[in-house]
This record gives structure tokens, sequence and C-alpha cells, in this order.
């Protein structure tokens, strides 16, 4: 989801789960008809709101939705009008994928951006877009396997943290 959508990913998340907007609102620490309130648009999420929710229903598309708010939508954006089935998503990842990887063998990538040519710099900005469809695609993917398979996205971000970490990729 992009900037604007958080609203309506917890008002789906809340279907999902049959929790009131009271049950929410002390789940945030907040009352229900605040809740009621940011799920119309009435009222904007917080970032407190946004990750005290994301947290306690540790759902991949609410992570999403507010990290798309924060970033003022420079982030993966939920994909509400196509097929979230897990087979469906992982065919279209290795579609994404697959473009990248072909258009990667074609990209003048030992070149600098004042030694591009025109044409060049066109394959790298094919390049770069196609790889933000493909972080889009995975990001999906790692949602729905969490939602399908019942993994927690924050443990999933948690561990992955930790293993670059150990291999000293941060600090």
């Amino acid at each position: 989801m992009t900037i604007g959508h958080f609203p309506g990913a917890l008002g789906e998340v809340l279907k999902r789960t049959g929790d009131t907007l009271a049950k929410a609102g002390e789940a945030v620490h907040m009352d229900g008809s605040q809740i009621g309130k940011v799920i119309k648009g009435t009222r904007n999420p917080s970032k407190e709101l946004m990750r005290s929710a994301a947290e306690h229903y540790d759902d991949g598309q609410l992570y999403i939705a507010a990290a798309g708010e924060v970033t003022g939508g420079a982030f993966a954006p939920w994909l509400d009008n196509v097929d979230l089935h897990r087979a469906s998503v992982l065919f279209k990842t290795v579609e994404e994928m697959k473009e990248v990887l072909v258009l990667s063998s074609e990209a003048p990538i030992s070149k600098t951006a004042d030694q591009l040519t025109e044409s060049e710099r066109q394959i790298m900005k094919r390049l770069l877009m196609e790889t933000v469809e493909a972080i889009t695609a995975l990001t999906h993917f790692a949602a729905v396997l969490c939602k399908e398979y019942s993994f927690s996205w924050f443990a999933t971000w948690k561990e992955h943290r930790a293993d670059l970490k150990a291999k000293k990729y941060m600090k």
C-alpha cells in the first residue's frame, strides 16, 4: 500500500481477525472510536499507532502499509487488485526476477554514470524499474508466505538482520 492506505490495511486486518474497534484500540492503547476514525480516514494514523498495530497483528500488509506511510510512498506498495494466492505470487515473483536477470546481462554496469550514453542510461533505468518490480513481488511473496504458513513477519526480519550482522554486512 502506498501513502494514505494504512487505514484500509488496518480495516482489512480487523475483518480477517474478527477484532472489534474496541479490541484493536486496547491492543494499541487507543480508544476504539479513534481506531474507527483512522479506518474511515477522518483521522491520520500516527507513527506510534502504525507501529503498535503492525507489531500487535504481526501482519505483512500492515507493516508494508506503515512503511509506505512513513516514507511518503517510497516503499513497495501493497497490491490490492491482484491474485494473492501463494502460487500466483510465486509465479509472478519468478517472472519479475527473470526480467531483472535478463536485463542485467545487457546493462553496462561497469560504467560510471558520466560514461553512459543516453541509450545505456535508458537500459539502466529499465533495470532499476525491473528491480523495483521484483522487490515489490518478493515483498508480497514474503508477506503471503508469512500469512499462509503462520510465520511471524517481524521475527523473519529480525532473523534476517541477525544473519546480516553475523556476516558483518551491518554493524
